[in-house]
């Protein structure tokens, strides 16, 4: 175990140049957006400054990296953006992303980006999903936004991409993100009717009505066509993603919630 935080470089770059490994996949993030914008220097620590230290141990050690980034290295006012849209962040946690993917891609031709959002699955550090049926499971009444557009990606899905990336050796920047998209009300919405629980218990709400720290993009929707002709993986819409987070909630007999 190796704490990034803890400010010694040498350690995450002597394991990957012990190792040596053929690939080396960076999921390390800051995950809340308000707290990127109240601890600035926790979010260059992790989002710039170890990737910066990462990058430079693969590249001496040959090792292919793929990174993982966001959409919100847009700002949210267009819409379906592709790879080679104008990014624009609105908050600290989107610029420190997007200065971490300069790194990456700077450093290496062979590197790939990954920018993705809204991850979920039958883990305990699916966040939304977990909130959602949570809350819903107890009878309790939850608020969600519905100005606030991106496309849920199931965790199984980009595994499956990683590994087709790999055997395929490509490189460069994607969006890898599930097909649908929606606001976190109507994801909400969705969980619920596959569960069968009440719906009724989900409150929209807006931004101007909930005050948050940090700015969020209104529509952060990503489109990836890139990705489905480069190595022909499409991932899944959010019913075929839902339906396969209520099959393990059955089979795991709720244990997770």
């Amino acid at each position: 175990f190796i704490d990034l935080l803890d400010g010694e470089e040498s350690s995450i770059c002597d394991l990957i140049k012990s190792l040596s490994p053929d690939i080396v996949v960076n999921t390390v993030a800051l995950q809340s957006v308000d707290d990127c914008e109240l601890n600035h220097k926790i979010a260059d620590r992790l989002h710039v400054e170890s990737t910066k230290e990462i990058a430079a141990a693969c590249l001496e050690s040959s090792s292919k990296l793929i990174h993982f980034s966001s959409n919100f290295v847009f700002d949210g006012k267009k819409g379906c953006y592709r790879e080679d849209d104008l990014c624009n962040p609105i908050s600290y946690y989107g610029k420190t992303r997007l200065e971490a993917e300069k790194i990456v891609l700077d450093s290496s031709l062979n590197n790939v980006i990954l920018r993705t959002t809204v991850i979920y699955g039958w883990h305990k550090n699916s966040k939304f999903t977990n909130f959602v049926l949570g809350r819903l499971l107890n009878g309790t009444k939850l608020e969600a936004f519905t100005d606030q557009y991106g496309n849920p990606t199931h965790a199984d899905d980009l595994a499956k991409c990683i590994i087709k990336i790999i055997s395929s050796n490509t490189s460069g920047l994607f969006h890898t993100v599930g097909k649908t998209c929606v606001n976190r009300y109507e994801f909400a919405l969705d969980i619920a009717n596959t569960f069968g629980l009440d719906k009724s218990l989900v409150i929209p709400v807006t931004s101007d009505q909930k005050q948050q720290t940090a700015l969020r993009p209104k529509n952060c929707c990503l489109d990836t066509t890139k990705i489905k002709n480069e190595i022909g993986f499409e991932f899944s819409d959010i019913t075929t993603g839902i339906s396969n987070l209520h099959e393990q909630f059955l089979k795991n007999n709720q244990k997770l919630i």
